[in-house]
């Protein structure tokens, strides 16, 4: 196991003038499964080439167990990557892509064949080990590329998007895999992806990153309920946070007929703020249809059995504004039904520039 750190690590491509990832600072505790997680071009996977040293670092160094590895050749850093292709030998069997490393590095035969047969266990691939890729089912293959990762027991896993090319059943079920074989292993893994979802399920931590920048890195619960911004607030949940424009007035914020008393620890943090402009933040877990509340019509029903999100149009400050309402089980309404929204849990305030206030 090893800690990896970044400091103050940056990565301008050639012709570029913006930093694909821009002064990040990150630390991967020893034994953890941190995700890097943001929207396409936010700098998640050039991190973790940086890493991997399939890309250089501009700026900064990058230390894995106390040394410096900034320029270090991959196979000197001592990690082991899965890609989203596999990238298995398709003339090998799956014994063979899982020794193949091993052989490379002159490893005895006899000593080879046990930690393949041991990494086959662990992944329950012990039937199809005289199997061509070729014949094995795109979840059976992801676990050959963890079974090639890991019989050269590396200090670090690396994992750019492994799931991404698995149908939606498969991926639930591989990622609990992934879960529960990196917390049997205990090896320090940083795990990329596009997908929250899979983030806040897998992720011991999670780091949002945007444009480059680090926006908020921390245990998936504290990203749920105390984002640190509005990019935050609004990528990490499932549906999305609803994010309301609105203004402070009196000593309140106010949306349609909501009205939400400020006390004096946020009226003494808004004091501070720059202008007066604020943004309410509500889970659509917390608004609910009610018999009086601020007017809307639906403008679209999605159910999905357990659940329902209902898409309320409203009006706010003379404009329309979307509401995302999660209700249990079948919706009662319909989509062009006028329908009346509430709301019955925590809000949260976004300042001008977009931070958080407590």
């Amino acid at each position: 196991m090893a800690v990896v750190e970044y400091k103050d690590v940056s990565r301008i491509y050639p012709g570029s003038e913006i930093p694909a990832v821009n002064t990040l600072n990150l630390t991967v505790a020893s034994g953890e499964l941190l995700v890097l997680v943001g929207p396409s071009g936010s700098g998640k996977s050039t991190a973790l080439r940086m890493l991997a040293g399939l890309e250089p670092a501009n700026e900064g160094s990058i230390h894995i167990d106390g040394a410096d590895v900034t320029d270090f050749e991959p196979q000197q850093r001592d990690i082991a990557m899965v890609f989203q292709n596999y990238a298995l030998y398709p003339q090998m069997t799956v014994a063979g892509n899982m020794g193949f490393a091993l052989k490379q590095r002159k490893v005895p035969k006899a000593e080879r064949e046990a930690k393949v047969l041991e990494a086959a266990r662990i992944l329950d691939l012990e039937p199809y080990l005289d199997r061509k890729p070729k014949n094995l089912s795109g979840g059976q293959r992801q676990r050959v590329a963890m079974g090639r990762a890991i019989v050269r027991e590396p200090k670090v896993f690396l994992m750019d998007e492994p799931l991404s090319n698995l149908d939606a059943k498969l991926r639930v079920q591989t990622r609990a895999e992934l879960a529960d074989l990196q917390a049997r292993l205990g090896v320090t893994t940083v795990y990329v992806t596009h997908d929250q979802v899979e983030a806040m399920t897998m992720g011991h931590r999670v780091a949002v990153l945007k444009d480059g920048f680090l926006q908020q890195v921390d245990a998936p619960k504290e990203l749920y309920h105390r984002p640190a911004n509005r990019f935050v607030a609004g990528f990490i949940g499932s549906p999305a946070m609803n994010l309301i424009p609105t203004d402070r007035i009196d000593g309140k914020v106010t949306f349609g007929s909501f009205q939400v008393p400020l006390d004096a620890q946020t009226e003494k943090a808004l004091a501070s703020q720059p202008g007066v402009a604020f943004t309410v933040g509500i889970r659509p877990e917390h608004l609910q249809l009610v018999t009086s509340g601020i007017p809307g019509e639906v403008k679209l029903l999605e159910e999905l059995g357990s659940e329902s999100y209902i898409h309320v149009q409203v009006q706010h400050e003379d404009r329309d504004q979307i509401l995302v309402v999660r209700t249990d089980g079948d919706a009662t309404v319909s989509r062009g039904s006028t329908v009346n929204v509430g709301f019955n849990g925590p809000v949260h305030l976004f300042g001008e520039d977009g931070l958080r206030i407590e």
